[in-house]
């Protein structure tokens, strides 16, 4: 993996997330009440809601337009038979939170 710093945890509030732009679309980066961190992709598949505009609880997210939840883990809707949004291995490191770079340039936006 190819680790690129994309900033400190303590950018990212609380149980909200901040957006990254990349060359495979807007990438949601969630903060959990548990200091976990997760990024997966920024649009809904449903509507194209901004996902990084919902409420994040527990280890999903609710979309803001119509409240599909999505675990953030998978990326897999929940209680939806289709519905996947792409997630992005992260981790934390020292206080800064790393993306791997390798799979963004193995993507290409759609």
């Amino acid at each position: 993996m190819s680790w690129i710093d994309i900033g400190a945890i303590d950018e990212v509030p609380l149980r909200g997330a901040r957006v990254l732009k990349t060359n495979v679309g807007c990438i949601a980066v969630f903060r959990t009440a548990a200091d976990e961190v997760f990024a997966v992709s920024d649009t809904c598949p449903h509507k194209g809601g901004p996902l990084s505009d919902g409420i994040v609880h527990g280890q999903s997210v609710t979309c803001p337009l119509h409240n599909w939840v999505f675990d953030l883990n998978t990326g897999q809707a929940q209680g939806a038979d289709e519905g996947r949004i792409a997630t992005y291995p992260v981790r934390v490191d020292a206080g800064r939170i790393q993306i791997d770079g390798s799979v963004l340039r193995q993507r290409s936006v759609a």
